[in-house]
């Protein structure tokens, strides 16, 4: 199946953006890579690339979401799940290649500042929160519990990463679950 114009736009602005940051990439650059005329560009995105940041960070928040429910989905505690997720965040840093940054985070935050990026960014780390929360919770967690232990575990991953790109290692991702929750261990 042939991917749309408006979906290798996002992609491809996805990838750029995590490598380079918002600043560090141009609308010429992503119509080079994609081959796209700028006119579809703009027929998807009237905005340019302020459009293009926003559907690309969305895009990345439906993509962390199926890894968080697939990090959960047969997991039988939090810190199971948790450890799964780790170790899927570490391959996907290792795939990566040059260690990108956080595709959200990356994007919208080292973008212009304005208050679109800062609620797309606030909704997407609320929406990763409450979807790990909701595994927390049916793991046997109560509520707020399982909240508090979902935003540590996505605040945590978040400073991992940073550590992870500093120090161009997934191992600190892999050692998360470790420093978190002691000597419990899971096979991911």
């Amino acid at each position: 199946m042939e991917t749309s114009t408006r979906h290798k736009l996002i992609e491809t602005a996805d990838m750029l953006f995590r490598k380079k940051g918002y600043h560090g990439v141009g609308i010429a650059e992503i119509l080079k890579v994609t081959g796209v005329p700028k006119g579809s560009l703009y027929h998807h995105f009237p905005n340019g690339k302020q459009d293009l940041a926003i559907a690309s960070a969305e895009w990345a928040t439906k993509g962390m979401i199926r890894i968080i429910d697939d990090a959960f989905e047969t997991a039988s505690s939090f810190e199971d799940g948790a450890t799964t997720l780790c170790h899927k965040l570490a391959k996907f840093f290792d795939m990566s290649g040059n260690w990108d940054g956080c595709p959200v985070s990356n994007t919208l935050l080292d973008g212009p500042e304005n208050q679109v990026f800062r609620d797309t960014v606030t909704q997407a780390f609320e929406m990763w929160v409450e979807t790990a929360s909701a595994h927390g919770t049916r793991l046997g967690y109560p509520s707020p519990q399982a909240r508090d232990a979902s935003e540590l575990l996505l605040i945590a991953i978040q400073g991992a990463w940073s550590m992870a790109r500093a120090r161009q290692s997934s191992e600190e991702l892999r050692k998360l679950p470790q420093r978190l929750y002691g000597g419990h261990t899971a096979n991911p």
